[in-house]
């Protein structure tokens, strides 16, 4: 396995992609972007309102990180992506073009995801969207899987291991 030069962590909102994207990125010397700051304003209001993006939401969105990852992979630098990525052809849509990249699914139960979002306060997702995420979502194949129902640095060891040394 050739080592990836940028990560994209997927995953439903609350799966920790943000908290876990920091921290990896940190561990690598990468940069670390997360997904949720490229939201036009629009998606971030819609949402804040309860309702659920559509595909038409997102493409542009998914556009613009695609071009952010092209633009960090042309200067030579390595990025770690927290992006929902929720469906394959997103997935598709942010690698295209886009050579050394790895995605790392983030998974967990509705109801641990659920809690955790219950808890956190000041994001624009709100809980009550969750069940759509989940509908949404498209599980990958040939992703790194890592189950986010243990402690976040035995996550990023976990991502580090499979990307890095199997």
């Amino acid at each position: 396995m050739r080592a990836p030069r940028f990560i994209i962590l997927m995953g439903v909102a609350g799966s920790g992609k943000t908290t876990v994207g920091r921290i990896l990125a940190e561990t690598l010397g990468w940069e670390f972007y997360d997904g949720d700051d490229f939201h036009p304003p629009e998606n971030v209001a819609k949402m804040a309102a309860g309702f659920p993006l559509n595909d038409e939401d997102r493409l542009p969105w998914l556009e613009t990180l695609h071009d952010l990852i092209a633009s960090r992979l042309g200067e030579g630098r390595s990025l770690v992506l927290a992006c929902s990525a929720l469906k394959e052809r997103y997935r598709q849509t942010l690698l295209n073009g886009n050579e050394g990249g790895q995605v790392v699914y983030l998974k967990g139960s509705y109801d641990l995801i659920r809690s955790r979002m219950l808890g956190r306060s000041g994001h624009f997702m709100k809980p009550e969207l969750l069940q759509s995420q989940f509908e949404t979502l498209e599980e990958p194949i040939g992703a790194v899987t890592v189950d986010v129902s243990r402690p976040v640095n035995e996550i990023v060891k976990d991502i580090l291991v499979a990307c890095f040394i199997s």
